[in-house]
């Protein structure tokens, strides 16, 4: 039966009226199909759309950040409105910028995430550019410092592999400085085919210097320089004999096992990558060694955690004159997290095995918000604070007038760390497109917050501990972070089956 343009069928009745006249069964399965049909028609038009405004905003934020903000092709964190002020960890010059996220690897690395969604060759220029400017600020110890300076008489430069620098030869871990920027440069590296002989050389050059500096036992310092690594004999965590209020300080700290501010994290995912994109084993071999380190590392009851970092001896130390040495709610939960990945890439459970007993010691030391002290007394388990008068500090029990400016209390993460242990004992995995994937409301804010100018335009409320930016409440900037963040989202969002 051929329909006719008015909708009847050939003895007169409307096509809705034959439809009606069809069995139950035939009748709801057409309506069913029909209705999916004209759904999935609609909702396929929204995302064509919205896709189509996604990639528009990348572009027009890629571009100005490139060509308005960018310092010879890297970023610090902070920059005012008019560009005319910039912020990393203080006021920098035109001449700096900055290598610990969210500076320059944590935008090269945004772009890279563009790139790789959308193939626009803008993209994987502006990360070269950032790459470009990590290769630059390589020290001759191998690594990084939290910040490069172009200017050879600038305030802030170092002694760097390219010959440009002078002064300090120190190569750091701390808050991810030399992990991140290997991680743009090994990522660039295999983007560009390997075709980019200074950024391969600098990546490859650079791995070779963490390796250097890992210890025998799997441990890493948190800095470094040409000095060989001592080689003391493994032992496990245990608590120090001596009074460590008063005794057992180390002046140069820098140089035992750290774990502060997820340093294992950090360089965990770097030899992953590396691993994954040189194909050479001797990264993965390090990253086993760290586990093993992790393992000796967990102190032993009454508190089967992490401290921040160890003495040779692996007793927790003092670090600065507010980091005492004690159990960390922080670290352990990102120990945790470390040990759960190693155990994910090299198939060992070993990893896992000292985790259950953790998380419960961690359950029990929760505070009265549920939140997590960032640290606890040795053997007693106190939740444990500072006190600050002018310059000096003195240990209290006593948390109603913190310092402001450091995380004394952090978020516990252990419900969601806990069902990532019991899925990986199990062996299940959580599917990394489900659980990256951003949501239509969420692609449609970012879009809707974009200027003209091509900005996300962030307004200073207090309570900023990236950099410690300081500027009258109320202040509008522009932050790395924020710019890095909705790139990384937008560019998920693409990435979306069609």
């Amino acid at each position: 039966m051929k329909p006719f343009p008015s909708g009847r069928s050939t003895d007169g009745a409307s096509l809705t009226t034959r439809l009606f006249r069809l069995p139950s069964t035939f009748r709801r399965d057409f309506l069913v199909l029909f209705t999916l049909t004209t759904l999935y028609g609609r909702a396929h038009a929204e995302d064509v759309t919205l896709r189509t405004e996604a990639e528009d905003a990348i572009r027009r934020a890629a571009t100005f950040f490139r060509t308005e903000v960018a310092s010879h092709g890297g970023y610090v964190y902070h920059y005012s409105l008019d560009l005319s002020r910039a912020w990393g960890e203080g006021e920098a010059t035109k001449d700096q910028v900055w290598i610990q996220p969210p500076g320059t690897p944590t935008v090269g690395l945004a772009f890279l995430q563009a790139w790789d969604s959308t193939a626009e060759p803008l993209y994987l220029a502006a990360a070269r550019d950032a790459a470009e400017a990590i290769v630059y600020g390589q020290m001759k110890s191998g690594g990084w410092t939290n910040c490069i300076d172009f200017d050879p008489r600038g305030a802030r430069v170092a002694l760097y592999r390219n010959g440009q620098g002078r002064g300090r030869n120190t190569s750091s871990f701390d808050d991810g400085q030399t992990a991140s920027a290997l991680l743009l440069l090994i990522r660039v590296d295999k983007a560009l085919g390997f075709q980019h002989a200074q950024i391969h050389n600098a990546a490859t050059s650079g791995l070779a210097a963490v390796l250097s500096a890992q210890y025998p036992n799997g441990a890493f310092p948190q800095i470094w320089d040409d000095d060989a690594t001592p080689d003391p004999p493994p032992v496990k965590a245990n608590y120090p004999k001596y009074d460590w209020r008063t005794e057992g300080r180390i002046k140069e700290y820098w140089h035992m096992y750290t774990l502060n501010d997820n340093t294992a994290g950090y360089i965990t995912e770097t030899l992953i990558a590396a691993h994954e994109v040189y194909k050479e084993d001797k990264y993965l071999d390090a990253v086993k060694r760290l586990g093993d380190f992790l393992l000796l590392a967990q102190m032993p009851a009454p508190q089967p955690g992490w401290a921040q970092q160890y003495n040779y001896d692996m007793q927790p130390i003092w670090a600065r004159k507010f980091e005492p040495p004690g159990v960390s709610g922080d670290e352990s939960q990102e120990v945790i997290e470390t040990l759960m990945r190693i155990s994910s890439v090299t198939a060992d459970r070993r990893y896992l095995e000292p985790i259950p007993r953790a998380l419960a010691y961690l359950r029990r030391s929760r505070l009265t918000d549920g939140r997590l002290a960032r640290y606890y007394e040795l053997r007693t388990n106190r939740p444990l604070y500072m006190e600050r008068r002018g310059e000096a500090y003195s240990l209290t029990y006593d948390d109603s007038r913190l310092p402001g400016h450091y995380g004394w209390k952090t978020e516990s993460r252990l419900e969601e760390l806990t069902q990532t242990y019991h899925d990986r004992n199990s062996g299940r995995t959580t599917s990394a497109v489900t659980s990256t994937s951003p949501t239509t409301a969420a692609v449609q804010q970012i879009i809707a917050e974009l200027d003209e100018q091509g900005r996300w335009v962030s307004t200073f409320s207090g309570g900023l501990h990236v950099g410690q930016l300081k500027l009258p409440i109320g202040t509008k900037y522009l932050a790395s972070a924020v710019f890095s963040r909705n790139l990384e989202t937008l560019s998920a969002y693409l990435r979306r089956p069609k």
